[in-house]
């Protein structure tokens, strides 16, 4: 596959929304084509965030559930959160496991950067591998403590098929936990 395709021109961006996270643009783009078409797109604020995937111990993940405004709902997933300045994501990974888990970890391992849905949203995202974990906690932003689930590698199947186990990124981490644990054999 090679990438050798001409990206197209911005001719012209405005902002058209703004929040405390996220900037709205318009964008109006000319394709090697000639075709003109206004796309829109959310820009975060360009300082990343991390995900972890973190193992207690050989046979087991940690999870947390907490509250999802957008599904008002609480869901299963992984520790994540913004990086924040001047922080690496190794440093701020290892920081929201502390806030969010009660963890710190020996070793970190970049599994993967991703993005969220490029089509829309200019963010990115570092998911961490986080193994010899230790207690530590510090103090984070979260309105209401945080549920941690040990969850063993042996139900993954289960946790699968859980309702409250739903969001991608949660899933993306694990997929590339069992990439990563099938080559470590």
């Amino acid at each position: 596959m090679t990438d050798d395709k001409k990206k197209p021109i911005i001719l012209h961006s405005e902002l058209v929304a703004e929040s405390r996270l996220f900037r709205v643009e318009s964008v109006h783009l000319r394709f090697s084509n000639g075709v003109e078409r206004i796309y829109e797109r959310m820009r975060g604020g360009g300082r990343g965030a991390v995900m972890l995937v973190p193992m207690l111990d050989d046979n087991t993940i940690l999870l947390i559930r907490e509250y999802s405004a957008g599904t008002h709902s609480y869901e299963l997933g992984f520790p994540k959160g913004l990086i924040d300045p001047g922080e690496t994501a190794l440093e701020a990974g290892n920081r929201e496991l502390m806030e969010e888990v009660g963890y710190g970890a020996r070793e970190l391992t970049s599994l993967k950067q991703v993005s969220l849905a490029p089509g829309y949203f200019g963010s990115r995202m570092d998911i961490l591998l986080a193994r010899g974990l230790y207690p530590e906690r510090r103090e984070g932003d979260e309105p209401e403590p945080l549920e941690v689930v040990p969850w063993p590698l042996d139900r993954l199947s289960e946790l699968m098929a859980r309702p409250d186990f739903s969001e991608a990124r949660s899933i993306c981490g694990l997929f590339l936990l069992q990439d990563w644990l099938n080559k470590e054999e």
